[in-house]
């Protein structure tokens, strides 16, 4: 600290005085530049009076604008949140993000270009956290066991014995009861065989983590278990990654993983809420996710079809599988197959049910209260199949499994919430949602709106060209049984990984990252 004097130095006397001329040469500036100001004022004052023409037409064009500037600038938002709290990223170094999603108009890799956006190294993780788990398939959920659900890969029981003259028995080998909370193990299985799979680190512009997080939790899901329990594994696995040389390079920005459950699983806020809070754990937050259903403000989530029953073996099987609900008889004009909620107040499952119960010449039903519908029967297969429209409101939470199901059937889904499709796979969907879909504001059937009158306006050749686009991407929405591929047919995965790879490139080329 310095000393403190009672008296000014000479020196002080003369700073002092030097500011003092100086605030003085300041305060004449400025009174020259308010003088010069007013001059031009008056100068200009009888061009911009208000009752002069040429200040309304100045002021006209000032507006216009700035009208164009907020409407370039607006992005829309959905309207309704749920229960949870909404992870939204720290402020970026540039502008935007790349688009989450990818164009439908992406022309196929091929054999030369196929790695052009980079390799893929797969950690070893220790198999605590994958292996480990389905060896307790046993104990993975507190009703009953999983291990058929688990088996052969992740697809499960073959179903083949159940579907007898409902698809082609040359097909029936390639349909399975799979589970809809199984992508991890897809995922993992595909992607150790995958053709831009590296075994050098320093070669790999993508790390993939082959945790099975969603398994993992839902154990501890429906049962009396702690936050620490419900966090255990990711968090060991966050620590266990983050100590990886290549993780300390990007801070994650390289780094994908599956999370085989919806989004909603992963992000708990509070010690006393829903499921574990992976997702806003440390070392995660750069991290790209592959869910089932994803946060839309969330630009790390990304969303992925749920797994179905259908998993071809060869493009054959896909093109002859398009034929046949190409050529399937439709004679109900709609169908649902669901249950009511029956906790929910004005539960709008419950409305759907009555109005297709009501019009039973033109819909069908299939109630899935006291049945197992969660992971396909053989009577929903055979509803979508001869329905030109499945009904898909939204499930416990704003997507369901049936929205594939539907149209790998050759439906077309009429959905009554944005974000239970459109705001969710966009790297799999066509990007105009009315050439494949309906959509009916859930409000307007509240209040009485006739559903059948509704899709009774689209004529026969506006049903067959949205079926024709539905079939058309088919491919997209089922998982592949050979670990190799299609080939040339890119399925679900195939659509995934490429669009994480040129996520990832992106990235890159635009360098915007925060650390």
């Amino acid at each position: 600290m310095l000393p403190i004097s009672d008296q000014p130095s000479p020196e002080s006397h003369k700073k002092k005085t030097a500011a003092s001329d100086a605030k003085a040469a300041a305060a004449d500036s400025l009174l020259g530049r308010k003088s010069s100001f007013s001059s031009l004022a008056s100068a200009l004052q009888p061009y911009f009076s208000l009752h002069n023409p040429r200040t309304w037409l100045f002021l006209a064009v000032i507006s216009v604008q700035i009208l164009i500037l907020f409407m370039a600038r607006s992005v829309p938002l959905p309207l309704s949140f749920p229960h949870a709290r909404h992870h939204f990223p720290a402020p970026m170094t540039a502008a935007r993000l790349p688009s989450s999603s990818a164009s439908p108009a992406d022309p196929p890799s091929t054999d030369s270009d196929q790695c052009g956006s980079g390799k893929i190294y797969v950690y070893e993780l220790p198999s605590f956290f994958n292996l480990e788990i389905l060896k307790q398939c046993d104990n993975l959920n507190p009703w009953s066991s999983r291990c058929d659900a688990l088996a052969n890969q992740g697809f499960g029981q073959p179903a083949a014995g159940r579907l007898a003259g409902i698809v082609p028995e040359k097909l029936a080998p390639a349909w399975f009861w799979t589970d809809q909370f199984v992508s991890e193990i897809i995922f993992h299985n595909r992607i150790l065989k995958h053709g831009c799979r590296t075994m050098e680190p320093e070669s790999a512009a993508a790390f993939y983590i082959p945790f099975y997080a969603g398994l993992a939790v839902g154990k501890y899901l429906w049962s009396n278990s702690s936050a620490k329990e419900r966090d255990r594994h990711c968090g060991m696995m966050l620590r266990w990654v983050r100590d990886q040389e290549p993780y300390k390079r990007s801070n994650g920005w390289d780094h994908f993983i599956t999370m085989g459950r919806i989004t909603w699983d992963f992000r708990r806020s509070k010690d006393d809420d829903w499921g574990s809070s992976c997702i806003y754990m440390a070392g995660m937050r750069n991290m790209t996710r592959l869910l089932i259903e994803r946060n839309p403000w969330d630009y790390f989530d990304v969303g992925v079809p749920y797994p179905t029953g259908f998993h071809p073996r060869s493009e054959s099987d896909v093109a002859e599988w398009q034929d046949h609900v190409r050529a399937r008889p439709r004679p109900a004009l709609f169908c649902f197959a669901g249950a009511k909620r029956g906790a929910i107040r004005n539960d709008f499952r419950g409305l759907l049910l009555s109005q297709c119960r009501n019009e039973s010449d033109a819909c069908r039903v299939v109630d899935c209260a006291g049945s197992r519908c969660s992971n396909g029967t053989s009577e929903i297969l055979e509803t979508f199949l001869g329905s030109k429209f499945c009904l898909q409101p939204r499930g416990d939470s704003f997507t369901r499994r049936s929205i594939f199901d539907c149209m790998v059937a050759g439906s077309i889904p009429v959905f009554f919430w944005r974000r239970t499709a459109y705001y969710q796979y966009e790297w799999f969907l066509p990007g105009e949602p009315g050439s494949y879909s309906v959509f009916i504001d859930r409000k307007e059937v509240e209040n009485g709106a006739s559903i059948r009158k509704v899709l009774e306006r689209y004529s026969e050749e506006d049903v067959r060209r949205m079926r024709e686009r539905v079939i058309e991407y088919i491919p997209k929405f089922v998982y592949a049984l050979p670990e190799e591929g299609l080939g040339s047919v890119k399925d679900a995965f195939d659509v995934a990984i490429d669009g994480v790879l040129r996520r990832f490139k992106e990235q890159e080329e635009w360098g915007f990252k925060w650390r």
